[in-house]
């Protein structure tokens, strides 16, 4: 895996175990020699990845629109563009990364991955998406996808489309092993 796209808070959250998770997702991807793709602000989770990584040596490339610039600033040192909105930034996001990975956040990041979930299950890509279930702030999310497949509104498929992962190392080994095996 050569580059993960992280979806996170802008906002560092309640919970101190958020960013220490962040902290910890961008140092293994620099670790890894993974290059980090994230929203391009300098503020919450998403600049706490972004920095750890671009800290510990490692890749990092940061889409940001246009009037996100003022209100949460670019981390410095890190490649990064410019765009003209998020839908522009979204789909840069998603071209320039092999595997997607989500971290605690709000209804932005909420709506980033169902969108690259709706786009797996209508067959658009193949990408790894991970869940990290940080202290189980995503358990609901996974209970309203069961739910959703039980109601025989989706199939059990969509379930097979999206991994729940607790701990940082899990999220490469699984992207990895998923890459592996959509080779084979």
């Amino acid at each position: 895996m050569k580059s993960l796209c992280v979806y996170c808070g802008s906002r560092p959250g309640s919970d101190p175990a958020f960013k220490e998770t962040a902290i910890q997702v961008g140092k293994e991807a620099a670790r890894r020699g993974c290059r980090i793709v994230y929203g391009g602000g300098k503020l919450g989770l998403m600049g706490a990845t972004a920095g750890a990584a671009r800290d510990a040596g490692g890749k990092v490339f940061g889409v940001i629109p246009d009037f996100l610039v003022e209100l949460e600033g670019i981390l410095e040192g890190v490649d990064h563009k410019v765009v003209s909105n998020m839908h522009e930034r979204k789909m840069m996001m998603f071209e320039e990364s092999d595997a997607i990975l989500t971290l605690p956040g709000g209804i932005g990041t909420l709506e980033e991955i169902i969108e690259v979930l709706s786009w797996a299950r209508l067959g658009l890509h193949r990408k790894p998406l991970i869940v990290l279930n940080v202290n189980n702030f995503w358990s609901p999310l996974k209970e309203l996808l069961h739910h959703v497949v039980d109601s025989k509104l989706a199939d059990k498929e969509l379930l097979n489309d999206i991994a729940f992962v607790d701990n940082v190392p899990a999220v490469f080994d699984h992207a990895e092993s998923k890459m592996l095996r959509a080779m084979a």
